[in-house]
């Protein structure tokens, strides 16, 4: 038996522990993680402090080094999330639907967990704490993998919390840590047939599509964000053109590490000349590198590097984007077509019938009219905490909170009815 294994004898066992749970119960069990996270702040900055100092001597950017970092506020703030979820309805019971058949059968289709969930992440100690706390109050054990590069951090947190649910009685095995971060006990992860409902990958385009290409156990596809925001020709004046690049610069600039932050800039021929100065005056201030095809190049000149195809098709999670002037809206679409991840997408228009096309045709989880795409969030939605943005079509799309983390079931009763 590998390692991964072990986890996954140990996840099994306190499974049935975690689904018949009380509501009380989970919600005691997120309280006291909300002040054990708070009370032992000093341990979980100290483990921060040694990934943030490996960060630097590995060289990593600055975008990601933002993804790795803990401060007091955002502990404050991932106790916060726990305790609202304490005020969020408990799907685990809830009826969907109900009927009584003509032979007085009585069909309840009821919310039950999901089961034992294996989480595989990035540098993003936060996610440890979110993905238990939604998994707890969902009713479902979970395996958390986090990267390397947040491994004592994520230790910390682990544990933290480990020691919180055990004091309101609940099993501490309902929350795991995959300690060995290699990459033969990731690839055993992801073979815990028997042990894992469901996997879900959070991460760049690289982690995602190795987790498909690699998994046995049925996987939940999260996070990649090659997004786009195009500017249509129907803009009506000095206004617009300033809202424009108002969301342009909030969908690139205001946290750029995340999956919700564009990628790619695309803009209508009849008003490039009028926009792109505008944008790359804005984009000054965070140093954003541009990578422009031939007409932004004649628009803003030497400042503008040479795009690729391979660059289209990149998520950056940095202050780099992408530019193309297009010739018209269906051109647009055909290149978010191309290299969407079918995350968030926006169009910028003053015509609703190019709005309404726009959303009508454009394949995303997520498709924005004047809006910024950094809005793609379960907490911005009103739907509370999540787990990731799926970017798929089965079982769940868009922000999946405690509701996508459930399944169903169907509650039959009869009286003595045989089928004839």
């Amino acid at each position: 038996m590998n390692y991964a294994e072990t986890l996954g004898v140990k996840a099994k066992a306190v499974e049935s522990a975690i689904a018949t749970a009380a509501p009380q119960v989970k919600n005691n069990a997120l309280a006291a993680i909300a002040d054990a996270l708070l009370s032992r702040q000093e341990e979980i900055l100290a483990a921060n402090a040694k990934d943030l100092e490996a960060a630097v001597q590995n060289h990593m950017t600055a975008s990601l080094q933002d993804r790795l970092r803990l401060t007091p506020a955002r502990i404050s703030g991932m106790a916060d999330a726990a305790r609202q979820l304490i005020a969020a309805e408990d799907p685990i019971g809830s009826v969907d639907s109900g009927s009584v058949r003509p032979n007085g059968l009585q069909i309840l289709k009821t919310r039950v967990p999901l089961g034992v969930i294996g989480i595989i992440f990035e540098s993003r100690p936060n996610v440890t704490v979110d993905a238990a706390t939604l998994c707890l109050k969902a009713g479902n054990v979970v395996i958390l993998r986090g990267g390397k590069e947040a491994i004592h951090s994520n230790t910390a947190l682990a544990e933290i919390m480990r020691d919180a649910v055990e004091t309101v009685g609940l099993p501490r095995d309902i929350i795991q840590l995959v300690e060995d971060t290699s990459r033969e006990t990731a690839a055993d992860m992801m073979h815990l047939t028997g042990y894992l409902d469901v996997l879900i990958p959070r991460g760049g385009a690289g982690l995602i599509q190795a987790v498909l290409r690699q998994s046995t156990v049925p996987v939940i596809e999260t996070g990649a964000g090659n997004c786009h925001v195009y500017v249509d020709s129907c803009l009506h004046g000095e206004p617009d053109y300033e809202m424009a690049v108002r969301i342009i610069d909030n969908a690139k600039t205001q946290r750029p590490s995340v999956c919700n932050a564009i990628e790619g800039l695309i803009v209508h021929k009849d008003v490039a000349a009028e926009i792109l100065p505008r944008v790359q005056a804005a984009f000054r201030s965070h140093d954003v590198t541009i990578y422009g095809d031939e007409k932004t190049q004649e628009i803003l000149g030497d400042a503008v590097q040479p795009v690729t195809e391979e660059l289209y098709d990149t998520e950056f999670n940095d202050y780099k984007i992408t530019v193309k002037v297009a010739d018209s809206l269906e051109d647009a679409m055909a290149h978010i077509a191309k290299y969407s991840t079918k995350h968030s997408e926006c169009i910028i228009t003053r015509d609703l019938d190019a709005a309404q096309k726009f959303q009508r045709t454009v394949d995303a989880a997520v498709v924005y009219v004047n809006a910024s795409t950094r809005f793609t969030d379960g907490g911005e939605f009103g739907y509370g905490a999540e787990i990731g943005i799926s970017t798929q079509k089965l079982h769940a799309r868009g922000p999946m909170g405690l509701h996508e983390l459930t399944t169903v079931k169907y509650l039959v009763t009869g009286s003595g009815q045989i089928r004839e």
